[in-house]
Formats: C-alpha cells, structure tokens, sequence
C-alpha cells in the first residue's frame, strides 16, 4: 500500500492497518492519531513529525526508520523492533515502549516523561538530552547507553543494565536503582541526590563522580 491509499482509507474512517507491508513509505508530517499499525512493516518509513497520538504500533517493524519530532504520546511501541531507528525530538509522554527492541536508536532530546520502558533491549542507544522524567526502565538493558544530560528524576531503573552507560552530567535525583548494574558507568557530574548507590551493583572504583 501507498501513502495515498493508506491516507484515503484513513480520511474515510478506517483505523486499523494490522500487519500491513508499509516498506520504506514516506508519511512525513501526516495526521494518523488513533490508527492501528500492529505488526506492520515500517521498515526505512519516513514518519518525521507525524502526529501518531495513542497509535498502535506494537509488534512492528521500525528497524531504521525516521520518527523524529513525531507526536507518540500514549502511543503503543511494545515489543517493536526499531533497532536504528531515529526518535530524536519525539513526544512520547506516557507511551508504552516495554519489551521494545531499539539498539543504537536515536533518541536524543526527546520527552520521554513516564514512558514503560520495562524489559527493553537499548543498548548503545542514544538518550542525551532526552527527558525521561518518572520513565519505567525495570530489567531494561542500557548498556553503553548515551544518556548525558538527560533527566532521570524519578526514574525507576531497577534491576536494568546500565553497564558503560554513559551518565555525565545526568539527572538521577530520587531514582531508583535498586540492583541496577552500573559496572564501567561514568557517573561524573551526575546529580544522585536522594539515591541509594549502595543499592546498586557497582564497582566504584570503575566510576567517576
């Protein structure tokens, strides 16, 4: 399907687009709130600035896909696959991204406030700048993560992998990090006011703060 097909299907009422083939379609700064694209493949899709407001987008393929400025908040991404995908800019408030799968995604100055992303598979990703105020990050793999300067406030990262993360300059006040792996973390210029390092697995002498 084409992005004319897709448009005026949806123009006349229809929402749901479940496991649709949508490869590489270009849907740059589209209005699609509410639409249903579970299992679909929006693999190398151009949905840069798109309003997909409470979508449903989970189980779909994003694998390098351009979502950057888009609108996904309280939008559903569990258990997509957007490994290299570009989220930079998002508004994602709220969305549920648990399980997602986004290695060496981009989401650097996006507002990722309260969003699940318990269970993720991040590693490598790119968080600098981003938002991630009261974020779920439960048993989430951030392993050489990039969340410089990002705020964490309140974050809960329990029991996640945050191994050579880098976390200079970061904002983890009140954030939980009860048995998170911070092995190789660099800690310097991190806010930790009201966090419990001890908690958490640690080798401190590997940590700059």
């Amino acid at each position: 399907m084409n992005s004319n097909d897709l448009l005026q299907q949806y123009s006349a009422g229809e929402r749901n687009f479940q496991n649709i083939d949508l490869t590489g379609i270009n849907l740059y700064r589209v209005d699609l709130p509410n639409i249903i694209l579970k299992g679909a493949n929006l693999v190398g899709a151009n949905l840069s600035g798109a309003n997909l407001a409470n979508a449903d987008l989970s189980e779909a393929n994003l694998i390098g896909a351009n979502l950057s400025g888009a609108d996904l908040r309280a939008a559903n991404l569990s258990s997509a696959e957007s490994i290299g995908a570009n989220f930079s800019g998002v508004r994602a408030s709220e969305a549920n991204l648990a399980g997602i799968r986004s290695n060496g995604a981009n989401l650097s100055g996006a507002n990722l406030r309260r969003v699940n992303f318990r269970a993720g598979i991040l590693s490598g990703a790119n968080f600098s700048g981003a938002i991630l105020s009261e974020a779920q990050f439960q048993n989430t793999n951030l392993a050489g993560a990039n969340l410089s300067r990002a705020s964490l406030v309140a974050a809960d990262l329990s029991n996640g992998n945050l191994s050579s993360a880098n976390l200079v300059g970061a904002n983890l006040e009140e954030a939980n990090l009860y048995h998170a792996l911070l092995i190789d973390a660099n800690l310097k210029g991190t806010n930790l006011q009201g966090v419990d390092i001890t908690q958490a697995d640690s080798t401190l002498k590997n940590m700059v703060v």
